[in-house]
């Protein structure tokens, strides 16, 4: 796969589990009165961001073909620590958005902008530390 057709394929599939992350928090904004609500939606969002772009990435973008439950644990729990990184990225610009302009739309622009950042940022270091033994990278 050519160099583009795979940074088109990242960015496709990180719009997608963006989309995912933002639908998922505005279930939970829209279903939950409780005061930390924007930190349960943050939370819920990047969970289930988390899980689809770890199965697309895996399969789709690093061709990673092991398989079994303890090949797997190990993957996604390097996959979720190279995360918790960028996933600071992410949480400090929807939240600063959210800060300065006490607005959902705000608040979800500061979102697309920092996942933008995160998902470069996380592209190389899965590529270096977590799927370096796949096959194709």
């Amino acid at each position: 796969m050519g160099k583009w057709q795979l940074i088109l394929r990242y960015a496709v599939f990180a719009a997608m589990a963006t989309v995912a992350n933002l639908a998922a928090q505005r279930l939970v904004l829209k279903t939950v009165t409780a005061d930390l609500r924007l930190a349960l939606a943050i939370g819920v969002g990047t969970i289930v961001g988390l899980i689809l772009k770890y199965i697309l990435d895996k399969r789709w973008i690093f061709f990673d073909t092991t398989s079994g439950t303890a090949t797997h644990a190990k993957k996604f729990t390097l996959y979720t620590v190279m995360g918790i990184s960028t996933t600071l990225i992410f949480w400090g610009a929807e939240t600063a958005f959210w800060m300065i302009w006490k607005t959902d739309a705000m608040r979800e622009v500061g979102a697309i902008l920092g996942l933008i950042v995160g998902y470069v940022v996380k592209y190389n270091l899965d590529r270096r530390y977590v799927f370096q033994d796949s096959s194709g990278h």
